[in-house]
């Protein structure tokens, strides 16, 4: 049985919440102080992390900050703010998801069953995939390019014989450029295929995991030469520049 921490404040949405995923065959833990929340997340380590931005005591970014390094499960944050800085913060500090409130269940619940597809290496013909299905035929063997190395089985990147540690999103992403190296993926193709949506023109979130990507892997010069941006086109991962 999937094992969630649900970090809410309000006791009525967080009943609700509770409720639905157990009638849904979840395990629900609920905690209504955000100064609780990091010794029961890393004491218990579940598969998912519903954490709310805004709680007494630690905010739900804070939470996020202290937990990361340890925890790699997912984490999806609920907000009643669509304020974009929050949400770059969010991506920037390993969050998978965002969810505004006010929340409707069904919807919530469809967000978790997707991101635990892509987690448990689900096919991409299972998952929403890019118009024309162009991305349907992505290997899952492992890949190697130079000093990388990237286990799908395993979610295990190398670089230099050195562990990256890397998000469960940044995982995914990582994944798809790589599997599709010396082909331009564009934003939308990243949206649809990543998040089952569609891509609005304004939203920077996929943006900001290139770059901690890059960052991650020694990319983050002024001219990147990895992960490069094709300029009104997207994004190219490059298999010849990883020695």
């Amino acid at each position: 049985m999937t094992k969630v921490i649900l970090v809410e404040d309000d006791e009525r949405l967080s009943s609700l919440i509770q409720r639905y995923l157990q009638q849904n065959h979840f395990e629900v833990d609920v905690v209504h102080n955000g100064n609780l929340a990091v010794d029961a997340i890393l004491s218990t380590i579940p598969d998912l992390v519903i954490l709310d931005l805004m709680l007494p005591g630690l905010d739900g970014l804070s939470i996020c900050r202290k937990i990361r390094e340890h925890y790699h499960g997912l984490i999806i944050f609920l907000t009643a703010s669509e304020d974009d800085i929050d949400h770059v913060v969010g991506v920037e500090l390993g969050a998978d998801d965002f969810i505004i409130k006010p929340i409707k269940p069904r919807v919530l619940l469809a967000r978790i069953r997707m991101l635990l597809r892509r987690s448990n290496n689900t096919p991409c013909s299972e998952q929403a995939i890019a118009p024309n299905n162009e991305l349907s035929n992505a290997t899952y063997t492992d890949l190697q390019f130079g000093a990388l190395s990237i286990q799908h089985s395993k979610r295990h990147v190398a670089l230099n014989n050195e562990r990256i540690s890397l998000t469960t999103s940044e995982f995914d992403l990582l994944w798809l450029l790589a599997s599709h190296a010396e082909e331009v993926l564009s934003r939308e193709t990243l949206y649809q295929t990543l998040r089952g949506i569609e891509y609005d023109g304004m939203d920077r979130a996929m943006d900001t995991k290139i770059a901690n990507l890059r960052r991650k892997l020694g990319d983050h010069a002024r001219m990147s030469t990895r992960i490069i941006t094709v300029r009104g086109q997207g994004y190219l991962f490059v298999p010849d520049n990883w020695d």
